[in-house]
């Protein structure tokens, strides 16, 4: 297994109140990013400069050495084929989840809606780097642009349009921090569709603004664990006050697309179609760079179910493998969730009940429930099969971080660059902290890029627990640990 990052964590320095910024100049048009300031923030639907919408996804397994093993059928153990998700997925998603082709078109009709918020700016954050004093420079992709705040549009989209273009009338979900049941809760009403969504209970109650947010465009949201499913009344009565989990989440949405024809499931990470939607963040962003003139040396991303992460780095990841640059990746999960620093690389469930097939993936055991933290969006118990077989073959690091030190470096990138960003790519800023302070010891001009994920609009209750000094730090039991991991299947 690759070695996991272990980084003493830095004394970051205080968060001071930035100086009244300077206006920017006029720039013109054409100007994707600028040299030693920052991007154009242009506005939803506007098309800077000659960066455009990508017209295919790119499938990383199409260029690895070593391709991934294949998931499983949970009865029989063996290689699952089409007819086995055709109860879950419509056809044209179960394709794009098997295949090894290279690149797939993406719809004309996606294209459009993904016009009312891409291309997504990349942005340089000279304030920051300026707080930290150090000779590094810092780009953020910032996905916070779409309609429902974060990258999750990227594949709900997709997802909702296959859906309604095969027959579809009702899609089922889940959602832990709230970013994808509200994507899909877009996506949904923009095709026609009904949407059903089970929320984690600890975001659930942590997060009711998210919910609302669904409801408004539409969807029918229920607490998870809940009484609706056969699999939520069961962990009810193990555990009357659980604070539910994705995987437990997963089982309730499962459970009703697999007992209703007239309803399919759609999923927010972890599978290889999510993640090959995603790729158009790292598209464009190669595009963004290369006008700018600028490589990256280390590339950043946050990870739960892996597709913030694998959207940003899978494109970067083929252009290494064809030796035309060469960067670090970095993956950043909680103290409280360490699924790739600390799980096992096993088949496993992908819910707790044991309904999904069984995927080769880093986990912690689909019993694992993680301590209600904050970034709920990155409280999943395994990582997508795809991320972590890249792990298994050594492209890429990882590093485990407390939440009360990416909510320090939060403070930090919000008083310097003005976004407050969701909990979960606090993570991947507090790691880029990290490096850019070393690049400061080191006096190396390192170009780091990391992937801003979402805003925080609506975890203004957590920053408010992080000011009040009543955030603490969460992590998970060895004990705890190794109960779940017994329950792993024997494949």
């Amino acid at each position: 297994m690759a070695a996991s990052v272990a980084l003493r964590p830095p004394r970051l320095p205080a968060v001071p109140v930035p100086e009244q910024a300077s206006s920017l100049p006029c720039l013109p048009k054409n100007r994707v990013a600028v040299a030693g300031r920052r991007s154009i923030a242009t506005r939803a639907g506007s098309n800077p400069g000659n960066v455009s919408i990508p017209k295919q996804w790119y499938n990383l397994v199409a260029d690895l050495p070593v391709k991934p093993p294949p998931s499983l059928h949970p009865g029989t153990h063996q290689p699952l084929v089409h007819a086995d998700l055709a109860p879950l997925f419509p056809d044209e998603l179960i394709r794009q989840e098997l295949t090894e082709e290279r690149f797939i078109d993406i719809p004309e009709e996606v294209r459009d809606v993904y016009e009312l918020w891409r291309p997504t700016p990349l942005i340089r954050a000279k304030r920051l780097e300026k707080l930290l004093g150090t000779p590094a420079k810092i780009y953020y992709k910032y996905e916070g642009t779409s309609p429902a705040g974060s990258h999750k549009a990227n594949t709900a989209v997709p997802q909702a349009y296959y859906n309604a273009s095969a027959g579809v009338k009702n899609v089922v979900t889940e959602t832990g921090a709230g970013q994808w049941g509200s994507a899909l809760s877009f996506a949904s009403t923009l095709f026609g569709l009904n949407c059903e969504v089970w929320q984690v209970r600890a975001s659930y109650d942590q997060k009711p603004y998210r919910r609302l947010m669904m409801e408004t465009w539409g969807a029918k949201v229920h607490p998870s664990p809940s009484d609706v499913t056969e699999a939520g009344r069961k962990l009810l009565a193990a555990d009357p006050a659980s604070p539910g989990s994705l995987g437990m989440a997963i089982s309730e949405a499962v459970e009703v697309a697999a007992t209703d024809g007239d309803t399919k499931y759609c999923l927010g990470s972890v599978l290889n179609h999510v993640l090959l939607h995603q790729t158009v963040i790292g598209e464009e962003c190669l595009e963004q760079l290369e006008a700018v003139g600028v490589t990256p040396d280390v590339i950043i991303g946050c990870t739960g179910g892996g597709s913030n992460f694998g959207g940003l780095a899978f494109p970067f990841m083929r252009e290494k493998l064809a030796g035309r640059m060469n960067p670090q990746f970095k993956a950043v999960e909680p103290a409280a969730c360490p699924t790739l620093t600390k799980g096992v690389y096993a088949y496993d469930f992908g819910d707790t009940a044991g309904l999904t097939p069984l995927m080769k993936m880093h986990t912690l055991g689909h019993g694992f429930v993680p301590d209600p933290i904050h970034a709920g969006g990155l409280r999943y118990h395994g990582m997508a099969p795809l991320i972590s077989h890249v792990y298994e073959l050594g492209f890429m690091e990882a590093m485990s971080i407390k939440q009360t030190e990416c909510f320090q470096a939060a403070l930090q990138f919000a008083r310097t660059e003005g976004i407050i960003p969701a909990p979960e790519p606090t993570h991947a800023i507090a790691a880029a902290i990290r490096e850019a302070l070393e690049c400061k010891r080191t006096g190396e001009e390192k170009v780091i890029l990391i992937a801003m994920c979402g805003h925080g609009h609506f975890d203004l209750a957590a920053y408010d627990r992080y000011l009040r000094g009543d955030m603490v730090d969460l992590a998970h039991s060895d004990e705890k640990l190794q109960e779940s991991l017994a329950d792993i299947p024997k494949v």
